[in-house]
């Protein structure tokens, strides 16, 4: 990919350019932001001597929440170091929209990043743009919002790294970067100004443990100007600089290095090679071994479930309308059965008709007082994967900006239906003075990096509302290749939840799995099964001991709920996909408890969690055939027992504000049961016995384990 680097000068983008050319991009352009000249220094003769000291006098920091500017007279030296056409544009905005979120903003200082990369890409044919970003949630979401404008893919190599590993890699790697600003408890002008990283890596491990400070200065602790690295064709050399005094604070006062004199220097060209050498941290996860041996079979004792008329009625009989749930006490409603209808004639496409189911759904969600930004999590099941892209393209116009959580498998739906939709969305109606307690945070990761796989469709990694995190499906996708993993189902097992913990500690950095209260793992074969679970008991062994002294009494109790079903198809045909839906509370303060009740041949299993803080929790309940004597139970009454247990786990639920259902999804074997009787029997039950009736979602996939033959997932919150 032809890709133009955003530099500042400084070591991130540098060592970011470094992660493109080993992962086989070609670096073909320099772009970067400059401040006016009386916001900054003075004008720098051609040959980067000063024409006049004087004219250097004057700040060389522009008070911008993007960009550094330090050492900015530099930077045209740092482009001829490298052999590559360098353009630059005035910093003319300011710092005007500085929220979460960012949209376009006539006056702010994005735009100006915008129409650089504009100039850039008519110029260079670019597809690709370098950015150096560590941890700055800010500025990834401008830079990401530029490049989505523009058609252009951001790849931040470092982005989520171990800090403490990326600046020894950094050294590692040969790159010789002076630091020219400090602005930190522990940094002292005097001695660090003029230093490079090898000789003040010690200092800043210690100052790091001591007190905090950002070991790869991302808190803005220190700024750096590269020298060489293995890009250069020839390496900078600073003949004389001043230090400028910018705060005299006695504990951490805030200088940097003017550069007055500087020239370039012929150096021993390094070979090719080494740049090809750097290490892929996210590669070498995905090719660990994390493989147990365990038997790949799921144990069904030989016995056949039994066929409850297996026949799946008329289409317009599968779901006649749209369906919401009562709308709980914190502003959670689920809405249910958006469907698009697909017979293929030359009248209407693919496309048209998922345009109009998702016109669909913007008009119930009107109907209901609710904006398509209320929207956090979408369920989507599609008949026939080799849709999705067509499905994907009317998806795309519904959700632009901070679009919700997804998830997506193909099920076995009836013939005529393209897919089925269901979500949960989320108004606050609840004000505590003028603030919303319940606020929502988005995390719409769009740069390849090597932390996770990139979320370049519509729809976000995770949302946050309160101290509840709704994590889309995760798959094992190399995130730096976005390709799926090698080494079958068991690496793809333990890549795509590690996929999911990342994300959720990225959200909230004390989050483990043993805060999730509701998973879903879909397998695409039973043979799956084992690989799954044995996955999941392991990571949530493998957290509790790595938990502090205050939380080792956690138990595997105290962890949610795991779902696992088997499905024709994932996306991108990977064999496992996770989705989880986790809270930020204190584990020790849950309820878990589980109930079982034998119906004519059949067994009901229950199993329930409660964040009592939270107030929400989950309720799982399997109905297993236990007859091997070849007679059929009598399905109405196995109905009639699920719902009985399902509100005897709901009446020993707890907490301040009693929990309401608002989603009773029930997935079922295709070939061993009736859907007609089967949504008719549960939806005259609930809405028979219940005050608050759920939205009912029916998920019709290929198998279920241990001879299952419906099982529950219920989300309740208050």
């Amino acid at each position: 990919m032809r890709v133009a680097a955003l530099i500042s000068g400084g070591k991130d983008s540098c060592y970011n350019m470094m992660q493109c050319v080993s992962a086989g991009h070609q670096i073909v352009a320099l772009a970067n932001l400059r401040p006016a000249k009386n916001q900054g220094a003075g004008h720098y003769a051609r040959g980067w001597g000063c024409k006049d000291k004087n004219e250097t006098v004057g700040s060389d920091e522009l008070d911008s929440y993007m960009y550094q500017t330090v050492g900015h007279q530099a930077i045209e030296l740092f482009a001829e170091a490298m052999g590559l056409p360098l353009y630059r544009q005035t910093i003319k905005g300011t710092s005007v929209e500085t929220g979460r979120i960012y949209t376009r903003c006539e006056g702010d200082e994005v735009e100006d990043l915008y129409e650089l990369l504009k100039y850039v890409k008519e110029k260079e044919e670019i597809y690709g743009v370098s950015v150096g970003a560590i941890l700055s949630d800010y500025q990834r979401v401008r830079v990401e919002n530029v490049c989505k404008r523009l058609d252009l893919q951001p790849l931040a190599y470092l982005w989520r790294r171990n800090q403490e590993d990326l600046l020894r890699e950094m050294i590692s790697s040969d790159i010789q970067a002076m630091i020219i600003k400090v602005a930190a408890f522990g940094l002292d002008p005097d001695k660090h100004l003029g230093k490079t990283l090898d000789q003040v890596e010690s200092d800043l491990c210690e100052l790091s443990k001591k007190y905090g400070v950002n070991i790869c200065g991302e808190g803005g602790e220190y700024e750096t100007f590269t020298l060489d690295c293995p890009l250069f064709k020839k390496k900078v050399v600073v003949d004389s600089s001043e230090v400028v005094l910018h705060s005299a604070d006695a504990f951490a006062p805030v200088a940097y290095l003017r550069f007055l004199e500087l020239h370039l220097e012929e150096k021993q060209l390094e070979s090719p090679d080494k740049l090809f050498a750097i290490n892929c941290s996210c590669e070498m996860e995905c090719n660990e071994d994390y493989i147990s041996a365990v038997a790949e079979q799921n144990s069904q004792d030989g016995i056949s479930p039994p066929i409850w008329k297996s026949s799946h009625p008329p289409l317009l009989q599968y779901c006649k309308k749209s369906e919401c749930s009562g709308k709980s006490s914190n502003g959670y409603q689920w809405i249910n059965c958006i469907t698009a209808s697909f017979i293929p004639s030359e009248q209407q496409s693919v496309v048209d008709a998922a345009a109009e189911a998702f016109s669909s759904l913007q008009a119930v969600i009107t109907a209901k007082g609710l904006e398509l930004k209320d929207i956090i999590l979408v369920y989507m099941y599609i008949r026939n994967m080799e849709d999705f892209s067509a499905v994907n393209s009317a998806y795309v116009k519904m959700f632009n900006l901070c679009p919700p959580t997804r998830v997506c498998v193909e099920a076995l739906l009836p013939d005529g239906l393209l897919f089925s939709v269901d979500c949960l969305a989320h108004k606050s109606n609840i004000m505590i003075g003028e603030v919303l307690p319940y606020s929502k945070e988005v995390m719409h990761v769009q740069s390849i990096s090597h932390w996770a796989p990139a979320n370049i469709g519509p729809y976000s990694q995770a949302i946050k509302v309160g101290e509840v995190l709704y994590i889309a499906g995760q798959i094992a996708l190399v995130p730096c290749t976005m390709k799926l993993v090698g080494g079958g189902v068991w690496t793809e097992a333990s890549v795509s939840l590690r996929h999911t913990l990342k994300i959720l500690k990225a959200m909230s950095q004390e989050t483990t799995l043993h805060h999730v209260l509701l998973a879903h793992c879909y397998v695409t074969s039973s043979k799956y099964i084992p690989a799954a679970l044995a996955t999941w008991q392991k990571n949530l062994r493998t957290h509790k001991k790595e938990e502090d002294h205050e939380t080792c009494g956690i138990t595997s109790e105290t962890s949610g709920i795991l779902v696992i079903v088997v499905v024709p198809r994932l996306p991108r045909d990977s064999a496992i996909e996770w989705h989880v839906i986790a809270v930020v509370d204190e584990p020790l303060q849950r309820k878990h408890f589980v109930l079982e009740k034998k119906s004519e041949g059949c067994l009901i299993e229950c199993e329930a969690v409660e964040s009592i803080s939270t107030s929400c929790a989950s309720i799982s309940i399997s109905l297993r055939w236990m007859s091997s004597s070849g007679s059929l139970p009598d399905l109405n009454q196995a109905l009639q027992d699920l719902v009985a247990v399902f509100l005897q786990a709901m009446g020993r639920l707890s907490g301040d504000k009693r929990v309401m259902p608002l989603c009773f999804r029930t997935f079922y074997k295709k070939d061993s049961i009736d859907i007609t009787a089967l949504r008719t029997g549960l939806q005259a039950l609930l809405e028979e016995q219940m005050d608050a009736v759920p939205a009912l979602v029916l998920v019709p996939v290929t198998d279920l384990p241990k001879r299952e033959i419906i099982h529950v997932a219920c989300w309740l919150s208050a």
